[in-house]
């Protein structure tokens, strides 16, 4: 059984920074595909960023710039650096793992940027 863990939320100011971290245990995960998702209270879910097995990266318009997504095969790891956060990226992020018909999703870890 595949899981997924996240790692890195909390509660920060605008403008400072977190890096958040999802590591999944059992086999390889180089071939697969990473993304992060997060979903604001009263909001659909939304994907943030994905890296494809090939390390290609993309980003949704309102965090470009200043959110990096990284992955580490031999760590079976995924990154998301946040920097410059605001007020609207506060949220419940959750990161996703998959490849074809496997599908699978970390618990999901709070991140609050509030003065």
């Amino acid at each position: 059984q595949v899981q997924l863990v996240e790692s890195g939320g909390g509660s920060v100011q605008p403008g400072k920074s977190l890096r958040l971290s999802c590591t999944a245990s059992g086999n390889d995960f180089s071939n697969y595909m990473w993304n992060w998702h997060r979903q604001a209270p009263g909001k659909p879910r939304e994907l943030v960023a994905y890296i494809r097995a090939d390390s290609t990266t993309n980003y949704r318009d309102s965090v470009k710039g200043r959110f990096t997504i990284s992955r580490d095969n031999a760590k079976n790891t995924m990154y998301l650096q946040m920097n410059s956060l605001k007020a609207e990226d506060t949220a419940v992020y959750y990161c996703n793992l998959w490849r074809d018909a496997e599908d699978y999703w970390g618990q999901g870890i709070q991140v609050t940027v509030s003065s």
